[in-house]
């Protein structure tokens, strides 16, 4: 059954990989998925939710520093040791590779990972957000395969555990939240509707 898992994903993955390939997103989707490209995004995005949010974007900043520091570590450092699997690049004959090889473990994909894990808190608050908060996580996960350095299943692991690790650091927040009783970590009257 696992050899057969296998397959499936070896197969998506050269379906991604070798069938997608056209000369617009070999340039496009190295660039998407370099952590420098979205730095910026998000530290203006910070910026914005701590000038421009109200109560309610500054409790949204305060909450991304724990939901992406827990997602890249447990991605990286626990989950990825622990299964230790070998990146396509390194394991796969003829795998178009259009960025650095890198001898780090495969599973889950880290970018997937912290890229759902900051759509899911920006889509629990600001609910109106949800399409480009998960297209832009779905197209930088996608990019991972694309220039070959990621299987499909370890797009859909990272994007589960980053979905499940923000999710518990919110019920976390409300939990506290409710039991504290202090102002500054109540939400504003309208709540996260908007």
């Amino acid at each position: 059954m696992i050899d057969f898992l296998y397959e499936i994903d070896k197969a998506l993955f050269y379906w991604i990989n070798h069938g997608w390939s056209n000369p617009v997103l070999d340039v496009f989707m190295p660039f998407i998925t370099n952590r420098v490209t979205w730095f910026p995004v998000w530290i203006v995005l910070f910026i914005w939710l701590i000038w421009k949010g109200g109560r309610k974007g500054r409790i949204v900043a305060a909450l991304i520093i724990p939901v992406i520091f827990l997602s890249d570590q447990i991605s990286s450092e626990v989950i990825k040791p622990f299964f230790d699997r070998v990146r396509p690049s390194n394991a796969l004959p003829d795998v178009y590779l259009l960025v650095k090889r890198t001898m780090s473990d495969s599973f889950p994909s880290s970018h997937a990972t912290n890229f759902f894990a900051g759509a899911t808190l920006l889509t629990w608050f600001y609910r109106k957000s949800a399409w480009i908060c998960f297209s832009l996580a779905t197209l930088a996960s996608l990019s991972r395969p694309y220039v070959g350095v990621h299987y499909p299943s370890d797009i859909l692991g990272g994007a589960l555990l980053g979905t499940l690790l923000t999710l518990a650091v919110i019920w976390l927040y409300l939990q506290l939240a409710k039991k504290s009783g202090l102002p500054w970590l109540q939400l504003d009257p309208e709540g996260v509707s908007k």
